[in-house]
C-alpha cells in the first residue's frame, strides 16, 4: 500500500470540501500539505454534452436513482468534481434566522452565518436574472402565483454569462454555474492545493490515516485520476470529511473510531413531487434559467414552491401512471409548466442514515404525517398557481385521477387529498441530504460541534451538510460553505497555535 503524508486531508470537493480547501490554501504557502480527496472523476469543460441519460450516468451516484431503503424516494446528490454544485440550479439563498434559532446549537449564530454566507455570494457572483433572462415558465409562475394570492419572491443565482441552456442539473455546458469546480477548487490548486478525483476514502482509522482506492479509469469519458489507481494509506494531521451527508456518514459509520451514539440519525431532505400543467399553446420552458422564482409556506404550511424544468426522462418518471393519460401528458411537453414542491420534513425516530454489511450506505426514510400534510398543502397551491396562470389542466399525483381540469379549479380540497398519498406509487425525488452527523451541545446529544469538530476527536472535522441538526427549509448550498468556512477557521486556528 502507498503511503502518502499530508497536514490536511479533505474528503469530499462539493460545497463543503471545496470551501474548506479555498480557505485552507494559505497553510499551503506557510509549508503544510493540504490534499482533496474525490471520490468522483474530473470532467472537461467539453465533456458536459447536456445528454440527460450520459450525463446522468456520469455525474451522480446510481445515475441519480439512489433508492431509500423502503424503495419510496430517489435521492439525487453528486460525484465528480465539485461534488453537488455542478448539478444544481445555482440558486443561493441564506439560512432563515429563525431556523438557525431553532436549532439551537450552542456557539453557532445566525448573524455569524450570514455574513459568512455573503462573502460567498460575492464570491460566486450570486445575483438577481434581468427581466429579459426570465422564460415563460417562470414568468406563468409568477403571474399564477399572485393571482393565487401567494408572495412570490426572485432566487438570486451564482451563474456568469448563463445562455439560457436550461441544463443546470446536467452540469452547465456553458461552464456560466459558479460551483466549487469553477470557483473555489481551482483558485484552491492555484495556490498549491492538490486534488485527486476517482480517490475513495474507504475508511478512517484511528492514527488518523485514511484509506483510499483510486479507481481506474473505465468506460466514462472522464479524466483519469491524478494517482495511478492502486491502494493509499494517507496520514494526516487533520482529518476533514466532506462528503456530502450520505457520503460523509456511511464512511464514519464503517471506520473504526469512537463515534458518538448519534452518528447517523437526523436525516432530512426536503422530498420532492415534480407538477406538471399543460397550457393551450407553447411556452418557453427548456430554455432558460430554469430556477427563478419561489414561494415559501415553510414556516405556515410546510412546503416551498419553486420554479423548475426538467428533462423528457426525468418529467416521465414524475408523471403517475403509464398508457394514453401518460403519453399525451408527454406529447405536451412543449406546453407544459412546472413546478417543485418540496416539503418541509423535519427530524423524526428511524429516519437515518446506515450502512450495509459491505458498507455501503442504505438510507431509512418513512413519511411522517406532517410531512405528508405539506405535500397535499403545497400541491394545492401549485394548482391554484397553475390554473390562474391559463393551464387548462394540471397533473397532480396526489389526486385521484391526477389529471385536473381547469373545470376543477374550485373542487380543490376534496380533489386533492392525504388519502391518495401512496408511498411506492407516487414518484418522489430529493436533492437537499441533511444530517447525520448533526451539531449540538456534546456527544449524548449531537456528532459534531459548532465548529464541525467531532466529539472526543478533536483532530476530525465534518464540513457539509451532515451538520445540519434538523431541516433548512431552502436550498442549503450557501449555507453548507458558511458551515464548511467556520471549519477552515477553525483549522488555521489550530495550526496557527501548534496543534
Amino acid at each position: 500500500m502507498n503511503l502518502v503524508e499530508a497536514d490536511v486531508v479533505v474528503i469530499g470537493s462539493g460545497a463543503g470540501g471545496g470551501t474548506v480547501a479555498s480557505e485552507l490554501a494559505p497553510l499551503v504557502a506557510a509549508g503544510k500539505k493540504v490534499l482533496v480527496l474525490e471520490q468522483g472523476p474530473r470532467i472537461a469543460d467539453a465533456q458536459f454534452t447536456g445528454r440527460e441519460l450520459e450525463m446522468a450516468s456520469l455525474l451522480y451516484a446510481d445515475g441519480g436513482g439512489f433508492l431509500t431503503a423502503q424503495g419510496t424516494m430517489t435521492l439525487a446528490f453528486a460525484r465528480t468534481y465539485g461534488g453537488s454544485t455542478v448539478v444544481y440550479t445555482g440558486t443561493s439563498l441564506t439560512a432563515p434566522e429563525r431556523v438557525i434559532r431553532n436549532w439551537n446549537v450552542p456557539g453557532l449564530d445566525h448573524a455569524d452565518l450570514l455574513a459568512r454566507s455573503r462573502k460567498y455570494l460575492q464570491e460566486n457572483n450570486v445575483h438577481l436574472l434581468d427581466d429579459a433572462e426570465i422564460n415563460e415558465n417562470n414568468a406563468l409562475f409568477v403571474t399564477g402565483g399572485r393571482k393565487a394570492g401567494y408572495q412570490v419572491e426572485q432566487f438570486p443565482v451564482n451563474v456568469r454569462g448563463c445562455r439560457g441552456s436550461g441544463l443546470c442539473n446536467l452540469g452547465c455546458p456553458n461552464q456560466a454555474k459558479q460551483g466549487t469546480n469553477r470557483v473555489q477548487l481551482p483558485a484552491a490548486e492555484r495556490q498549491g492545493v492538490a486534488v485527486v478525483t476517482r480517490a475513495e476514502a474507504l475508511r478512517i482509522e484511528p492514527d488518523r490515516s485514511v484509506v483510499v482506492r483510486v479507481a481506474e479509469r473505465g468506460s466514462d469519458p472522464g479524466l483519469a485520476s491524478e494517482w495511478a489507481p492502486g491502494d493509499y494509506r494517507v496520514r494526516a494531521r487533520m482529518v476533514v470529511v466532506a462528503g456530502g451527508a450520505i457520503g460523509t456518514t456511511s464512511l464514519l459509520l464503517r471506520s473504526p473510531l469512537p463515534m458518538p451514539r448519534r452518528l447517523g440519525q437526523g436525516f432530512t431532505c426536503h422530498p420532492a413531487l415534480i407538477l406538471v400543467a399543460e397550457h393551450p399553446r407553447p411556452i418557453t420552458n427548456d430554455v432558460g434559467h430554469p430556477k427563478s422564482f419561489f414561494v415559501d409556506r415553510g414556516a405556515e404550511e410546510r412546503f416551498v414552491l419553486e420554479t423548475c424544468m426538467y428533462f423528457p426522462f426525468t418529467t416521465a418518471k414524475a408523471l403517475t401512471g403509464f398508457g394514453a393519460a401518460h403519453s399525451a401528458m408527454l406529447r405536451a411537453f412543449p406546453r407544459l409548466q412546472m413546478i417543485l414542491l418540496l416539503a418541509c420534513d423535519r427530524v423524526a425516530p428511524g429516519n437515518r442514515i446506515a450502512i450495509d454489511r459491505a458498507g455501503q450506505p442504505v438510507v431509512h426514510y418513512d413519511f411522517t404525517p406532517e410531512t405528508i400534510e405539506g405535500f397535499v398543502a403545497g400541491t394545492r397551491a401549485a394548482a391554484r398557481i397553475f390554473f390562474a396562470a391559463g393551464a387548462v389542466r394540471a397533473h397532480l399525483p396526489l389526486a385521484e385521477p391526477p389529471i385536473l381540469e381547469a373545470a376543477d379549479a374550485d373542487r380543490l380540497e376534496q380533489r386533492i387529498s392525504v388519502r391518495h398519498f401512496l408511498p411506492g406509487k407516487v414518484s418522489i425525488t430529493a436533492a437537499h441530504l441533511l444530517g447525520g452527523c448533526g451539531m449540538g451541545d456534546g456527544p449524548a446529544d449531537s456528532v459534531a460541534d459548532s465548529w464541525g469538530r467531532v466529539h472526543g476527536l478533536p483532530w476530525l472535522r465534518v464540513a457539509d451538510s451532515a451538520l445540519f441538526p434538523d431541516s433548512l427549509e431552502i436550498n442549503p448550498y450557501v449555507t453548507i460553505m458558511a458551515l464548511a468556512d467556520r471549519v477552515a477557521e477553525g483549522i488555521r486556528t489550530d495550526f496557527s497555535r501548534g496543534d
